[in-house]
């Protein structure tokens, strides 16, 4: 959310967050400027806290789980990711290959840019070929969704089935070759990830109930405490 400045260019302006909605980035900053304007609030609830909140209830509000009570260069899962490298980044981090599966649910939601998933639909391997892993019908509505000559600006949905709906029809795209990134679809294609995708495209309850725990787990993951860390006054500034 940092803003860029005249001697920084912040990850908020890097190319595959250009497309994101400005009002999004409003709405965060609006809510910790009303918990700020109570005293007793104040200073108490950083940005993070305001995102981690926003989550819960964006997957709440499309029926999803229901809830009770600086760089990301090499921190976050690339979307040509195999399974190795995504178990290792995890690992990392304290979280297992089901927290992994898990988490990679949340590409139920939201979109993703053209320009990272044109090597699976026209040059695969540095080749004139289509990823075999693909499914054809998926590849050409992708292709046609994204033409050779790419805008990169242009977006297509994570989740080709139920893309505004929370659900673990993303691992039943998966079964069906319809997974968008080679991360996506390594998952059912690697056979260490392969039966958990299975259980969770057959039973929806225990994919809800894995993603709230790897939510947990992943929130809890760097957080800083006392001296370590400060909470923002602006989010768009480091204080």
């Amino acid at each position: 959310m940092i803003a860029s400045t005249d001697n920084n260019k912040a990850e908020k302006d890097h190319s595959d967050n250009l497309s994101l909605a400005g009002d999004g980035f409003d709405t965060v900053i609006k809510a910790k400027q009303a918990l700020d304007a109570v005293a007793s609030c104040r200073n108490k609830v950083s940005c993070a806290d305001i995102l981690t909140i926003a989550t819960r209830d964006v997957v709440n509000l499309v029926h999803g789980l229901s809830s009770t009570a600086a760089s990301v260069e090499g921190k976050l899962p690339q979307p040509t990711d195999d399974v190795n490298k995504l178990t290792s980044l995890f690992a990392k981090n304290g979280l297992s290959l089901n927290d992994m599966v898990a988490l990679s649910g949340a590409h139920t939601l939201g979109f993703a840019h053209c320009t990272k998933v044109f090597n699976r639909i026209y040059s695969f391997n540095k080749t004139s070929q289509v990823d075999p892993t693909v499914n054809k019908a998926y590849v050409a509505e992708l292709q046609a969704s994204c033409p050779r000559n790419i805008d990169p600006s242009v977006a297509i949905n994570m989740d080709p089935t139920t893309p505004r709906q929370f659900d673990n029809v993303y691992y039943k795209n998966l079964q069906q070759g319809k997974g968008l990134f080679t991360s996506d679809q390594d998952l059912f294609t690697d056979g260490r990830s392969k039966p958990t995708v299975d259980l969770w495209a057959s039973n929806g309850q225990l994919f809800n109930q894995a993603f709230g725990n790897s939510m947990i787990k992943l929130g809890r993951v760097g957080v800083k405490i006392g001296r370590n860390g400060n909470i923002r006054r602006d989010c768009g500034a480091f204080n």
